[in-house]
């Protein structure tokens, strides 16, 4: 078992900004009220949630490929995390991934993939974390 620990510091009310750390030193981002709802510089919660997911999401399907036999060349996932602001009580109502995989080996079909991408949105441990989100959908193809 490993600890992952990602830290928020704000500096003011709501319209200061903040910086996003990481303990392992690769993310240090600034954040504000600005780069999460008007598009400003910085980032964002929902956008590290979507990073977050599409790494999982993507070493999840690799995972399940590899074990029916087939050969990955590469995966590429954009999970795109929607936020609706419902009248200053934010919520993310709707997450998208999209994922291509150049993947070869054991006679994969444009059904297997779909069939393993969808394994990988329900399984990945991140798609868990999430499933409180109302809705998720998938694209999946092979390249």
């Amino acid at each position: 078992m490993a600890d992952h620990a990602g830290k928020a510091v704000w500096n003011g009310d709501i319209k200061g900004s903040g910086t996003l750390t990481t303990d392992s030193g690769q993310l240090n981002a600034p954040y504000s009220a600005g780069s999460r709802f008007e598009g400003q510089p910085g980032t964002n919660p929902e956008e590290l949630i979507g990073a977050a997911h599409a790494g999982c999401y993507t070493m999840y399907l690799t995972s399940v490929l590899t074990k029916h036999g087939h050969t990955i060349e590469n995966i590429t996932t954009t999970s795109t995390v929607t936020m609706n602001p419902n009248n200053g009580h934010p919520v993310i109502e709707h997450i998208h991934v999209h994922t291509v995989g150049k993947v070869t080996g054991a006679g994969i079909t444009p059904d297997d993939f779909q069939k393993h991408a969808e394994d990988a949105k329900t399984n990945c441990p991140v798609s868990k974390v999430l499933s409180a989100v109302p809705k998720m959908t998938l694209e999946a193809k092979l390249a």
